[in-house]
């Protein structure tokens, strides 16, 4: 068997990154991949601004009471300081020539006629936020291959751009094959089940900003899977089914990819899970997951969604393991296969803990929508209460 590790790189490798880039509108971009680095043209702030409202002056005349020469707002443009007095600021207008200080106006004692003076200590460049201490001309902001956040989009529109290069989605094609499945809200016959790995499937890699085709269930011929599939292969990058890819006389998608293109079965040392089919349909990357709920739940998160994430353009990330406290234990451990537990986190006596569903079969779907994470147990691999477990996030 594969161990998981080299199955995510089998994938890995087999995911090239889209070459499509289009640019669009910042509110538009949301969730797509930087297609190439942002280069600030600007400093940010671009002046030397007041960080209060306040009272600009020179740290020379500071000591006395001093007349007030002008008014500087926000946006406007000032006049260079006059000697012996002090500019009224407000918070973001622009530091006159000459000062070296701003004075909260919490700070200032006015006189009765009109000027004001400041109790010390005082100290040259206090409240005064520097141009380019932000950002500098010439810096990268956003490298590429980052998945845009709504921080990211208004740190581009503080340097004054309207529109970024992102990468295409990646196209994702799915479709479902089995007799037995129906679609939820339709009355359940004998022999038959609710098609529940459509709607985590599709929502997961929605979430994940792929654009999805969805042929639902395909009936369970060989001719009516191979027209799928060579369907799909002309619309995505990507295929991807669930289930279908056993031996058995009426699981027909082995025979098709392996008509129209090519497909490895891997065995892949993983509780739960175990078979997994990588392969090619004309250009697009197949990917035939467990038919199992729970099987494919897992298996898309644990070394499926790696791949999608680089065929996006992701940059890739290492992120250092959580680690929390198990409150439960696991005494008969799979001896040669690595297990992924649904789990989740609780706080007990001020401190995040880890419990385990009670159920953990491969058809316990409950398990999935109960927990928010995964542990990651090593073949043999024993939990007591009070262990430190590595916990995967699974949103």
């Amino acid at each position: 068997m594969l161990t998981v590790d080299q199955a995510q790189a089998l994938l890995s490798q087999r995911a090239k990154p889209v070459s499509g880039v289009e640019s669009l509108p910042l509110l538009e971009t949301l969730g797509r991949v930087l297609a190439e680095d942002l280069v600030s043209g600007i400093d940010v702030p671009p002046h030397d601004n007041s960080a209060m409202d306040g009272y600009a002056l020179r740290l020379a005349d500071a000591g006395v009471a001093l007349p007030v020469s002008q008014r500087i707002p926000a946006g406007s443009v000032p006049q260079a300081l006059a000697a012996g007095s002090v500019a009224r600021i407000f918070t973001g207008a622009p530091i006159p020539p000459g000062a070296d200080l701003v004075v909260m106006q919490e700070l200032a004692e006015p006189a009765a006629d009109g000027s004001v003076w400041f109790k010390p200590p005082l100290q040259a460049g206090q409240n005064i936020r520097r141009a380019g201490e932000d950002i500098r001309r010439g810096a990268v902001v956003l490298q590429a291959g980052r998945k845009l956040t709504s921080a990211d989009i208004g740190l581009a529109a503080s340097i004054g751009v309207a529109e970024l290069v992102v990468r295409r989605p990646l196209r994702v094609a799915v479709f479902f094959t089995g007799d037995e499945l129906v679609e939820p809200g339709a009355v359940l016959s004998a022999g038959q089940i609710y098609n529940s790995n459509r709607y985590w499937l599709v929502p997961e890699l929605m979430r994940l900003g792929c654009e999805v085709t969805d042929f639902g269930i395909i009936p369970d011929s060989f001719g009516a899977t191979r027209d799928a599939l060579e369907e799909a292969a002309g619309l995505a990058d990507v295929i991807m089914t669930c289930g279908g890819v056993s031996v058995g006389e009426e699981d027909h998608v082995k025979a098709a990819v392996e008509a129209a293109g090519e497909l490895d079965l891997w065995k892949v040392a993983i509780k739960p899970g175990k078979p997994l089919a990588s392969g090619s349909v004309g250009e697009a990357v197949f990917v035939g997951l467990p038919g199992n709920p729970v099987s494919g739940f897992v298996t898309f998160h644990v070394m499926v969604k790696p791949a999608l994430q680089r065929a996006q353009g992701l940059m890739a990330v290492e992120q250092p393991p959580q680690r929390y406290v198990a409150d439960f234990d696991w005494s008969r451990p799979d001896a040669k296969r690595e297990e992924f537990l649904r789990v989740r986190r609780v706080l007990r006596d001020g401190a995040w803990r880890l419990e385990r569903f009670a159920h953990q079969g491969s058809g316990v779907l409950t398990s999935c929508a109960w927990a928010d994470g995964l542990v990651r147990l090593a073949p043999g691999q024993v939990v007591r209460p009070g262990d430190s477990l590595a916990f995967i996030l699974l949103e």
